[in-house]
């Protein structure tokens, strides 16, 4: 017995000894998980064990001796940390890394096919970081359509998840992220043209910046079809500023932006007196606020507040081309944004994302004559623009992302809700509008068509619209990923409520160094029905407003005794039958390094436009028996009846590894599109037979070439440049002459489809030219403030990594730049006539602007 309880008394302690375990959570600075972090647990100066992170940033440990150890951890970008633990018993520990200031890249997924073929990683993306960004354009709009040009026909362009509103200005940009992710079921939209523009961090030290454009004729081209080279001004300022309010919590930024701007637009016009060339003149000017408070709730959520203003005066609009100066009409606009986001941890295990945006937008609209409308289609347009009134809207947006890792998968599921209030009194042809087949005929005063828009404008409705989605990006091998989901979408004033988009996604990386990687997929897009749609079938529903039509009218009195035959009241109308409109799209793609000199991306996708908006007249008259219903006039039915397809084969080049001071990038699109309408409300030639109408799309370019190249050069100075080239566009020919008694003037000639013709194509070469001085004190470094990031299945973030100048940065720069834009001020066409009728059949009669050129100056401090 005296041996058993001493056997005992040695064995129980040897048991507590091996009976220690730890479970270590390793997190960055935000409080997001690290995954391949490297743990090592050293007792007396000797490692016992080493394990690595998985992605839920966890190491565990197990059948250890209790006791005291050191626990050392080491990540890429991170600096590496030591902490002393006591184990006994069942242990957890959770230990924030801090960056690593000497590193110039965060790289969590180390693995080459790992980061090839994670859908978060920035392989699946083009990105331009901030010294990049700083070579674009100064002034807003040519910034915006820069970008535009970059990421290709029809991007969407998101600020911090946010649609809408204005950019913010080149400084406060961390980086652009041009998407290649187009499967994800959290995208509304289809396409690739999706656009991330992502704003700076917390900072603590305040800085500014103040820029200076001037820009007018004297290094202007001239107009092509203008007479003389037009005065042109444009005086551009900005000014921002950002800086901690609560150092390490509260950071503020800044920002407002104006401009004074008046040009001439080339009026080009035929008058039975003879040809007209002249310029009209156009003032503008601009004006919008920006503020943002970014503030650290706690260790592991973010918030940030963002509120704009934005206004601008336009006047003389509508004047140009055929408009005469008596179209003239002026528009004044003012937006409200308010907006609220968070993100962060929660339950240590999701990281959500919640955005509220809030907007109004009020417009104002006033004609510079009240007088009737003459239309002379190819020729000339004379008379008010007539359009009157103003436009209230309220728009509420809220989504919610929330993000799980899981071993193998990534889990995302979130939802979105727009809503919005509008109110509009616009009156559009209120006094009525003569259209002409050509000049012979308006000389010997006889119109082909009176119409008038009669009743009161004023409407108010609401419309709404939600969202919801599910997805998960499941690792199936180190080098495969499938991305799969679903998205479920509805609107108010659509009937159909069951509206699934399945959508699935591949990559795979088929070598192990990860220098080839194949991606592609296949899903379901739904279109929203637009509020500006619904408006119209409200206001022209033949009780507030009504269209008149009467054919071969008196002139000028169409109520005056004669041949002329007017029409019951017509109007527009929805179909009770309408569907949302949806998009079918399917792509398969190829990412290599040709000779390791190279990044090569090529692309091919296919679209297919299914249940697409157009408009038909329900009442046309059938030949040889007149109207279906005598007692209507028109009844313009919109309905979803097209169809659409479109191919797309892209190709991007760009270097393989960045050289000091140099970056480049090349797209190249082939395209065919093919539609059957334009709009909504594009009427078909022919109502009975609408395949007639299928034909290239307005916007069918078969060729595109852009690029973009920036290099640094010695004493302080950079170049870069901005290239577009894109084939001719088509347009529509037509007879001038209502051939089949329905009174829209579309007709075509016997044999000729849509959009059958071509104009010429357009390319354009814009640069900008800097020297910057840096001198001063060092500058404090910008340490940046705790930043949210998303670590889903393999590694990798939603952004970029932050890249840190090691560097003695001075704290002031001085800048003088130089840009043009059409540097070798080609000539490109823009309109073609397509009216038989018309003296300039087959001719251009409009053009894009020639060279313009700026010259401005920045400070930043």
């Amino acid at each position: 017995m005296r041996l058993l309880v001493i056997l005992l008394l040695i064995c129980v302690p040897c048991t507590a000894q091996t009976s220690a375990s730890l479970e270590l959570i390793v997190k960055d600075p935000s409080g997001a998980l690290i995954s391949k972090a490297q743990v090592q647990l050293i007792k007396n100066g000797k490692i016992q064990s080493a394990s690595q992170t998985n992605q839920k940033g966890e190491a565990r440990f197990t059948k250890l001796i209790s006791g005291p150890y050191q626990v050392h951890i080491e990540a890429p970008g991170f600096t590496a940390h030591d902490v002393d633990v006591e184990l006994t018993g069942v242990s957890r520990k959770e230990v924030t890394l801090e960056i690593d200031v000497i590193k110039v890249d965060v790289e969590v997924a180390e693995d080459a096919q790992v980061r090839a073929t994670n859908p978060n990683a920035a392989s699946f993306s083009n990105v331009m970081t901030a010294d990049q960004i700083a070579q674009l354009p100064d002034d807003p709009d040519e910034f915006e359509n820069a970008i535009n040009q970059l990421a290709g026909p029809g991007a969407q362009i998101r600020v911090n998840g946010f649609r809408g509103g204005k950019l913010p200005p080149k400084s406060q940009i961390r980086e652009i992220r041009f998407r290649l992710n187009p499967y994800a079921p959290e995208n509304h939209d289809a396409g690739f043209g999706l656009v991330d523009v992502i704003t700076k961090p917390g900072v603590n030290a305040w800085h500014g910046s103040f820029n200076f454009g001037f820009r007018d004729e004297a290094l202007n081209g001239r107009q092509v079809f203008a007479p003389f080279r037009g005065p042109e001004q444009q005086r551009r300022f900005g000014l921002s500023l950002d800086g901690p309010i609560w150092k390490d919590h509260t950071s503020l930024f800044l920002n407002v932006e104006g401009s004074l701007f008046f040009d001439a637009r080339p009026i080009f016009a035929t008058l039975p007196t003879g040809k007209v060339s002249d310029l009209a003149y156009r003032p503008s000017r601009r004006l919008n606020l920006d503020a943002r408070v970014e503030h650290v709730l706690t260790k592991t959520h973010t918030a940030r507040f963002q509120f704009q203003r934005n206004a601008s005066v336009q006047n003389n609009l509508g004047v140009g081309d055929f408009d005469l100066p008596a179209r003239g009409y002026a528009q004044e606009q003012t937006e409200y944004i308010a907006r609220f986001a968070d993100s962060g941890v929660i339950a240590k295990k999701y990281f959500n994302e919640f955005r509220i945006q809030a907007r109004w937008i009020d417009t104002a609209t006033r004609s510079s004559n009240i007088e009737r409308t003459i239309l002379v289609p190819g020729s000339f347009n004379d008379g008010g623009a007539q359009r009157t009134g103003g436009r209230n809207q309220f728009d509420l947006e809220i989504s919610d992302n929330v993000d799980y890792a899981l071993e193998k998968h990534g889990i995302r599921f979130g939802g979105q809700l727009e809503a919005g209030r509008y109110r509009s009194n616009e009156f559009n042809n209120a006094l009525g509008t003569f259209e002409f087949a050509n000049l012979a005929s308006y000389v010997a005063g006889r119109p082909t068509q009176y119409t008038q828009r009669i009743g009161n404008p004023l409407v108010e409705y609401p419309q709404y619209q939600f969202g919801w989605y599910a997805q998960d990006d499941f690792r199936v091998r180190k080098n495969l990923t499938i991305s799969y989901g679903v998205r479920h979408e509805f609107q108010n004033h659509v009937p159909g409520k069951f509206n699934f988009a399945p959508r699935l996604g591949f990559v795979w990386s088929p070598k192990k160094n990860g220098t080839i990687t194949f991606r592609g997929g296949a899903g379901i897009f739904y279109d929203w029905f637009a509020a500006q749609v619904y408006e119209q079938t409200l206001r022209v529903d033949g009780e507030r407003q009504r269209d008149l039509v009467i054919v071969d009218p008196a002139y000028p009195n169409p109520f005056s005794s004669g041949t002329q035959t007017s029409l019951p009241p017509s109007r527009i109308q929805t179909d009770p039958n309408l569907q949302i409109p949806y998009i079918i799209q399917a792509s398969f793609g190829l990412e290599t390094q040709p000779f390791k000199l190279f990044q090569l991306r090529t692309n091919y996708q296919y679209q297919r436009g299914v249940h697409l908006l157009r408009g038909r007249n329900l009442n046309a008259p059938v030949p040889r028996l007149g109207r279906p219903d005598p007692t209507v006039g028109n009844i313009t039915n919109v309905e979803s009846s097209a169809y659409s397809s479109v191919h797309r084969l892209m190709v991007n080049v760009g270097p393989a590894k960045f050289v000091q001071g140099l970056f480049w990038s090349v797209n190249y699109l082939l395209m065919k599109n093919t539609n059957e309408a334009d709009s909504p409300f594009s009427l078909p030639t022919n109502n009975f037979n609408l395949r007639a109408d299928r034909g290239p799309s307005a916007a069918d370019f078969r060729h595109l070439v852009s690029g973009f190249v920036n290099k640094r050069l010695p004493m302080g100075f950079n170049i870069s440049t901005i290239f577009q080239a894109t084939s001719a566009l088509p347009y529509n020919i037509t007879t001038g002459f209502d051939n089949n008694g329905d009174t829209v003037i579309n007709d075509r000639p016997a044999g000729v489809g849509r959009n059958s013709a071509r104009g010429e194509a357009r390319w354009e070469i814009g640069s900008r030219l800097s020297w910057g001085l840096d001198f001063g004190p060092d500058a404090q470094p910008a340490a940046a403030g705790p930043q949210m990031r998303v670590v889903r299945v393999g590694g990798g973030d939603g952004a970029a990594p932050p890249s840190i100048s090691t560097g003695a940065a001075k704290k002031y720069r001085f800048e003088l730049y130089a840009q043009a834009f059409n540097l070798l001020n080609h000539a490109n066409l823009g309109t073609f006539t397509g009216v038989q009728t018309s003296p300039f059949f087959g001719q251009a009669t409009s053009a894009q602007s020639p060279r313009r050129f700026e010259v401005g100056t920045r400070f930043n401090f």
